[in-house]
């Protein structure tokens, strides 16, 4: 008799297929039956519910999270079984002693940089087997080009000696031995905005031969972004590594209603062969730090040289001068309007009025630029502040979700006061609003978006559908009343609908609340895919 029996479910196992109703059991973790008038030990009653794949979460900012509250309700209570960190080219592995406190303050509007906690982790299979100590949901991880690049020559606005290329593929290499399933990297943010093509071409030869993908945030979503889909389209041809677009988005005002030509780019080199995914999320805002605003010029040398180059009143001018009139690559070639930038977090205590507010009514009320409350902030926050970005257009974002090549990826951050609300609601959003309520996609294809498409990418060949063999990454979902309901206002309220989760046959969410059960560890990229260290 099997351990769990999930009894009259609606199955939609995550190819796209029509749906259909069986019988599911499980044991040991691993789903052993499909059909009509098996038997359990343990019984629920799906009867009204949608049986589902666990769903894979491909851009996700947890990697502090899961270690620092390793229930991780965020994503149990939307159905998340699998997460992707390492993300946008800079991540906490692999690091030195000098790196790491770098990375911790220059991405602390990401993560946070919780007191006390232990770092005792420096490579990427260190920080892999730190995650197996007890997570809620599995993880993959990406090697961040931006980490490679600081280890390999600092923060320098420069090409790479081949020596240094040479140690960044070295690092990589190690890195993807360990576990990782692929590189990230983050061309809008330093050091991985210095890097030319070449030096992304050379890290992806790599990369293409561990089996790995190249995940990066192009160099530009508003001016120049379909230039910038165009490079990573051609590193991918001149690699041959695959490539996953991460957050695949047209912003700013420049790019409305433009999503057809980037969708037209992407089919042209699907033609051609070209091994192309991508993901999105179900919102207009983006999220990100202030201090990801200045131009690459100003961030080079790290944190400290930032922030003394923020004490120069020349320096500021020009500064002030590229944001408010040219447009900063920081900012993606955009004049940057302050009354879209909002106020998501702080790491001062001291500032947290602010949090909520946009740059521009902060200015008004201050009676001053928004180019100095910008300052202002950053200097005072010691670069930690984070920010929403009203940038975005509905139509792209639909036109983008219906591409074959789709998947989903929160970009959740899960810091500060008020964060983006798609930390907790991406799934649940996906399921309700463009599903249900709005017919742009079918329970079946929304659903194997988040699930056996992600699978594939990540070469998690026994996850990813309801078959038997395949682990029980499992999601009890009612089809009438799932519900995103975090808002901007209220960004941390946990999904409605979502019934019953399971990691690898264990429960952590039941009858929609989180059971603190911890059954998830690192799913590393071996020869033979991905796998936890459970079942090495």
């Amino acid at each position: 008799m099997a351990d769990l029996l999930l009894r009259g479910a609606t199955v939609v196992d995550g190819t796209g297929a029509d749906r259909y109703r069986a019988d599911v059991t499980v044991t040991d973790g691993l789903v052993t039956g499909i059909g009509a008038g098996l038997t359990g030990r343990r019984v629920i009653d799906a009867d009204g519910l949608v049986l589902a794949p666990g769903f894979i979460d491909m851009h996700a900012h947890s990697d502090l999270r899961l270690l620092v509250e390793p229930a991780h309700p965020s994503r149990v209570t939307q159905g998340v079984t699998c997460e992707v960190l390492g993300q946008d080219g800079l991540s906490y592995a692999p690091v030195d002693d000098t790196t790491l406190a770098a990375t911790r303050r220059q991405i602390a509007g990401w993560n946070g940089d919780p007191e006390g906690f232990d770092w005792n982790w420096r490579t990427v299979g260190q920080y892999l087997d730190r995650l197996d100590e007890g997570i809620a949901v599995n993880a993959c991880y990406l090697v961040p080009h931006g980490s490679l690049r600081m280890l390999a020559m600092g923060w320098e606005n420069r090409p790479p000696t081949p020596a240094e290329l040479d140690r960044m593929r070295e690092l990589l290499a190690q890195g993807l031995r360990e576990g990782a399933v692929g590189m990230s990297s983050g061309l809008t943010y330093t050091p991985g905005m210095y890097a030319a093509t070449d030096e992304l071409t050379a890290l992806c030869e790599v990369v293409a031969t561990y089996g790995g993908y190249h995940s990066p945030h192009q160099r530009s979503y508003g001016a120049g972004a379909l230039e910038g889909y165009a490079e990573m389209v051609e590193i991918a041809r001149r690699s041959g590594c695959p490539l996953h677009l991460a957050h695949a988005t047209m912003n700013f005002g420049v790019n409305q209603g433009r999503a057809g030509e980037l969708l037209e780019l992407l089919d042209a080199a699907l033609a051609e062969g070209v091994d192309i995914t991508l993901d999105s999320y179900p919102y207009l805002p983006g999220s990100t730090t202030l201090a990801a605003l200045l131009p690459s010029w100003a961030a080079e040398g790290g944190p400290d040289a930032t922030l003394a180059r923020l004490a120069d009143t020349a320096v500021r001018e020009r500064v002030r001068e590229e944001v408010e009139e040219k447009g900063s690559d920081g900012c993606h070639g955009v004049v940057t309007d302050w009354d879209t930038i909002q106020i998501s977090g702080v790491g001062d205590p001291s500032l947290d009025a602010v949090v909520g507010r946009t740059v521009a009514d902060l200015a008004r009320e201050r009676h001053t630029t928004g180019t100095e409350v910008f300052f202002d902030l950053l200097r005072t926050d010691r670069l930690a502040t984070g920010i929403l970005q009203h940038v975005g257009h509905e139509e792209n974002v639909r036109a983008i979700m219906t591409h074959p090549a789709h998947t989903v990826g929160s970009d959740g951050l899960l810091v500060g006061a008020r964060p983006h609300p798609r930390a907790w609601g991406t799934f649940p959003r996906y399921l309700a609003h463009y599903s249900r309520r709005l017919g742009v996609l079918t329970l079946e294809e929304t659903i194997a978006r988040m699930t056996g498409r992600p699978a594939r990418r990540l070469g998690l060949r026994d996850r990813g559908l309801i078959r038997p063999g395949h682990h029980a990454d499992l999601v009890l979902l009612d089809p009438e009343t799932v519900e995103d309901t975090a808002t901007f206002e209220d960004p941390r309220r946990p999904a409605a609908g979502i019934v019953h989760v399971y990691v690898n046959g264990v429960p952590v969410l039941a009858d929609g609340r989180p059971t603190g059960a911890l059954p998830g560890r690192a799913l590393r990229r071996t020869a033979l895919g991905p796998r936890s260290t459970a079942q090495r």
